[in-house]
């Protein structure tokens, strides 16, 4: 069974309230911009960031893991992690070249960085990339990364919690990206296959469902 034959059996699930939020919620979706967060180890910082990005439309967080495993507190997460792709990477290296390979700038938050976010091209695919809570990024992501970019600060505290520094560039990256001349929705394809991702996670046990139906057929 093909996958338009799954969505039109999946639609007949869904209310006419969340079908219209899906079909309007996908068009607003990106991954033009994305998230890779190296070794976070806090649950609750792991959370709001899901939190944002799922809220400003950004679809793909990259999770390195090299020492600190990636949890997300529910609680705080409000379900936000169930509408995003999230990919773990086992290391640094891995994880860059393989975000590279597909087309990727890596744009890298430090505080020793001479620009800001307001001044990056967004004409190629950006990656957000944000260290862990206490150290920030390794040397070696520093050293990979193609720009570094810094978030300006005015006070005596000159460090932002690491979610607040996410929130604070989603919301700049992203409004740039809406108010401008760039391709930032997902492919036809793209959408076609998280729309139905995003039916199946809309409906109870649609793997069962799904399962059941193709053993009809």
């Amino acid at each position: 069974m093909n996958n338009k034959a799954l969505i039109t059996y999946f639609e007949r699930l869904v209310t006419p309230e969340r079908l219209e939020k899906i079909k309007t919620f996908l068009l607003l979706r990106t991954r033009h911009v994305s998230v890779a967060l190296e070794d976070l180890y806090q649950s609750h910082n792991a959370a709001a960031i899901v939190r944002s990005c799922e809220a400003f439309g950004v679809q793909d967080i990259h999770c390195i893991t090299d020492k600190n495993k990636f949890q997300v507190k529910n609680t705080i997460a409000s379900g936000a992690a169930k509408w995003l792709t999230l990919q773990e990477h086992k290391t640094t290296d891995g994880c860059i070249a393989s975000l590279k390979q597909r087309g990727y700038t890596i744009v890298a938050t430090s505080p020793n960085a001479n620009t800001t976010l307001e001044n990056i091209s967004l004409d190629q695919k950006i990656v957000l990339l944000f260290g862990t809570e206490q150290d920030g990024l390794s040397q070696s992501a520093i050293e990979q990364a193609d720009q570094l970019i810094k978030i300006p600060m005015f006070g005596f505290t000159q460090s932002l919690n690491v979610s607040v520094s996410v929130g604070i560039c989603l919301q700049l990256v992203t409004a740039r990206l809406r108010n401008s001349n760039i391709n930032w929705q997902l492919s036809i394809a793209e959408q076609d296959d998280l729309y139905l991702e995003w039916l199946k996670k809309s409906v109870p046990h649609a793997d069962l469902l799904e399962k059941r139906l193709l053993e009809i057929k």
